[in-house]
């Protein structure tokens, strides 16, 4: 592939990647302003359109007082405070429609030109069929929580949010592999192994996330915000109350809580002892800072978590949570990447005289 052309879909893939990170956040924030449920129709055409005028609001308005998060929690909300938490949700769906645009227009402009390779042409159309599912797979979790409940659905919040983050990942790794040149893959003495490693420690992550999400969906890091005791122990009691004994790892606060904080404190030594690993048998130097820097970062985003459990989960330190949590998920992927794609160390070699 000519340079060039690499350039340009590296920047639209890039473009992308930071727009599906930008609509995770916003959704998170819309997550924590209980703002989720305020548009009660899918309309993915004409949605785009907000209310232009007071007759428009007050028909949005008087749908969302139709459904059990108006009547039994916001009853008598206003409408300006009705506002707000529309905008929110707004937003979040106008991300998704720009996302989709801004993925079509520029696919169709370089296919048309021949910037798109054979071998990359069914991923990227692939990579357009999930950003549909997902917007579909966005409703249905909406759904959840118009008819029977003031919320929606933990699980379906947990599998929204983790598919988004598995077409960021997609989206990323298209890009990291736009980045490739002629490189030479390191030692497969070490390669099974490292790749291994870093797959596992990439899934932790990913598991880590998703308790996060069912967290979110659970409210339940507005309780027990303490540490390092939750409700006044290392362990504590009540983790099991719910039957059968599987509901307490979904629908059970305290154990959510409590399988979300000892997922955190496995990231910190898996990362950490992944990096150690890696430095005792001399890994390339791009893999060992790939490594060194996932292990920093999920220290550091354990010590936000922390912070925002004993405050409460803020909006502010909530969203900054979420945008760590990606950080560390983003900087994992890389470093499982660079694992198959890493410079091979260079060898030493000795010249021996003859006489």
């Amino acid at each position: 592939m000519p340079a060039r052309h690499a350039r340009a879909l590296r920047i639209w893939l890039a473009g992308i990647a930071l727009l599906i990170v930008a609509m995770i956040l916003v959704g998170g924030a819309t997550r924590l302003t209980e703002s989720g449920l305020s548009i009660t129709e899918w309309q993915p055409v004409m949605g785009a359109i907000p209310p232009l005028s007071e007759a428009d609001w007050q028909e949005a308005f008087t749908a969302y007082q139709q459904i059990p998060q108006y009547t039994e929690l916001n009853r008598g909300m206003s409408l300006d405070e009705f506002k707000t938490i529309y905008w929110w949700e707004w937003t979040h769906r106008f991300l998704g429609r720009l996302i989709g645009v801004v993925f079509l227009v520029p696919f169709i402009v370089f296919w048309a030109a021949g910037y798109i390779p054979r071998a990359l042409l069914p991923r990227l159309i692939g990579l357009f069929v999930l950003g549909g599912l997902q917007g579909a797979i966005g409703w249905y979790m909406v759904k959840s929580g118009l008819v029977d409940r003031t919320s929606v659905s933990q699980y379906r919040l947990m599998v929204h949010f983790g598919f988004a983050v598995a077409i960021l990942g997609y989206t990323l790794w298209l890009l990291f592999d736009l980045g490739t040149g002629a490189q030479t893959r390191h030692a497969r003495v070490r390669i099974g192994a490292t790749t291994g490693v870093a797959a596992l420690v990439l899934g932790l992550i990913f598991v880590q996330l998703l308790s996060g999400a069912l967290v979110a969906g659970l409210d339940a890091g507005m309780g027990y915000n303490t540490w390092p005791l939750i409700d006044g122990a290392f362990i504590p009691s009540g983790l099991g109350t719910a039957t059968p004994w599987y509901l307490n790892l979904f629908e059970n606060g305290l154990a959510v809580q409590f399988n979300h904080r000892m997922l955190g404190y496995a990231v910190v030594v898996t990362t950490l002892a992944q990096a150690i690993w890696l430095a005792f048998w001399r890994a390339p130097q791009p893999l060992l800072g790939a490594a060194s820097t996932l292990a920093v970062l999920s220290v550091l985003q354990a010590t936000l978590g922390v912070w925002t459990l004993l405050l409460a989960v803020p909006i502010e330190l909530g969203i900054a949570h979420q945008a760590g949590a990606i950080l560390v998920f983003a900087t994992a992927l890389y470093h499982l990447w660079l694992t198959q794609h890493a410079p091979a160390p260079e060898v030493e070699t000795q010249t021996v005289a003859s006489a």
